[in-house]
């Protein structure tokens, strides 16, 4: 790989996206399947009540507020011949996998407690590592190139990936988990194969690409505190890394309510793995189309056009969807997955414009600390989804695998409608005061101490 050329003029060869974006086969993957099946696989499968699932997946996410920002930190810090990212992706590939198979394995304990402390130590670990691979690899993004447009090519390569790996995600754990006698070994033997696969797409990664060397007075001299208060008060940041975290909430919230809508409002739980490949496979096919909009209109109106199409699919199911049927409910899954499409590139192919614009500012790159703030928000994020639908679904009488209360219906018509198009509707109305467009980002590219990379 010809790292001379990318850093002459930004741009970066097929075989360099490629490189990069595979990872996000494995990534994407592994969150698709704790997004879409977690909430589901801890009550209906491990037997805890949807109140203590809910606890231990915020237990484990609140141990990122140490771990992603720490790891940001220390990436950022790190000289080694292989580079300051790449060593954690060799590092964590495997111990990543075994810690994915070991969620999905349920122990031989009976009791509440001694479940909920399992799942709790289960996903502190889960979420150790993640945050080993996640962090230092999103930090690359800036790093390869710093050409506004191509920064939006590159992500377009990660996440026509990162599709393709939520849809493994989504639609494989059924019939995976059906080859096996019994649900639980079903999801153990699951996890040891995706497990597998997320190592081996963190190692493609690892080798598929190159960073360039970083000299020693160019790593950020700053304290811990300091670097993150700088982070703090970058604006376009906040905007942008607060607008995500709606973002991921809302749609959290949607990808694991999904299993128990079909599974009780049309009593046909086999439909949840067609809907959840029919959604992705129409957002698969519009990443490219949002990448030639986001050329045309911009990153920021793209982003808000994914919230608009969510809140208007969202609040057509609560309304429409349990009386009009399995067709109508594919048919607003077709739509939403346009919307889904739009949301992927434009919120980090914005990112690395918010670094720059701090390194126009401070004179100083902190790549790993922005994206350990980003991965943790996401976290915290998906966490608050999954406390809120524990919360509404115990709230509402919900009872694991069984016939469901009027009141229980009612809480999985809330959590697939109203409740996320009220969180889309608030990200795309803070999304207006995100400042930076096109215009913007080339006159802090020209007073950047390092310029274009």
């Amino acid at each position: 790989m010809k790292l001379d050329k990318n850093n002459r003029d930004g741009r970066l060869s097929v075989r360099e996206k490629l490189g990069f974006g595979v990872f996000d086969l494995g990534g994407n993957m592994m969150f698709s399947v704790m997004g879409f099946w977690c909430l589901h696989y801890l009550t209906d499968i491990a037997g805890l009540t949807a109140a203590l699932a809910g606890f231990a997946l915020m237990v484990g996410k609140i141990w990122d507020a140490v771990t992603d920002p720490a790891m940001g930190f220390i990436s950022d810090r790190t000289r080694t011949p292989l580079g300051r990212r790449r060593p954690y992706l060799l590092a964590g590939a495997i111990p990543m996998g075994l810690a994915f198979w070991f969620f999905f394995t349920v122990p031989n304990v009976s009791g509440q407690t001694a479940l909920t402390v399992w799942a709790a130590l289960a996903l502190v670990l889960f979420n150790t590592f993640s945050t080993v691979l996640n962090v230092p690899y999103s930090s690359l993004t800036p790093e390869l190139t710093g050409d506004y447009h191509e920064q939006t090519s590159l992500n377009g390569f990660r996440f026509g990936f990162a599709v393709f790996g939520t849809i493994i995600g989504a639609a494989a754990v059924q019939p995976l988990t059906g080859l096996f006698p019994s649900p639980r070994q079903g999801y153990s033997m699951t996890g040891l194969i995706l497990g597998g696969i997320v190592a081996v797409t963190s190692l493609l990664t690892f080798f598929g690409t190159r960073e360039k060397k970083q000299a020693k007075a160019a790593l950020p001299p700053e304290k811990f505190f300091k670097t993150y208060r700088a982070v703090f008060t970058n604006r376009p940041f906040v905007v942008l890394v607060t607008t995500y975290t709606l973002h991921i909430t809302a749609l959290t919230l949607l990808q694991g309510i999904i299993i128990y809508y079909t599974k009780y409002i049309y009593n046909n739980e086999a439909v949840a793995t067609p809907a959840m490949a029919v959604l992705l496979l129409v957002a698969m096919a519009f990443i490219p189309v949002s990448v030639l909009v986001a050329k045309r209109i911009g990153k920021r109106a793209v982003y808000q056009i994914c919230f608009i199409i969510l809140s208007i699919a969202t609040t057509v199911i609560f309304f429409l969807g349990h009386t009009l049927g399995i067709r109508f409910f594919f048919a607003v899954m077709v739509f939403a997955g346009i919307g889904v499409g739009f949301n992927y590139v434009a919120p980090f192919a914005m990112v690395p414009d918010t670094i720059a614009y701090d390194e126009a500012r401070t004179g100083s790159r902190r790549e790993g600390s922005y994206y350990g703030i980003w991965t943790f928000c996401s976290k915290i994020g998906s966490s608050l989804a999954a406390l809120l639908s524990g919360l509404i679904l115990q709230a509402g009488g919900y009872i694991a695998d069984a016939a469901q209360p009027e009141s229980a219906l009612f809480a999985i018509r809330l959590i697939i409608g109203p409740v996320p198009a009220v969180v889309f509707i608030g990200a795309a109305l803070l999304m207006r005061s995100y400042p930076l467009d096109e215009e913007a980002c080339r006159e802090i590219a020209a007073k950047s101490p390092s310029g274009q990379q």
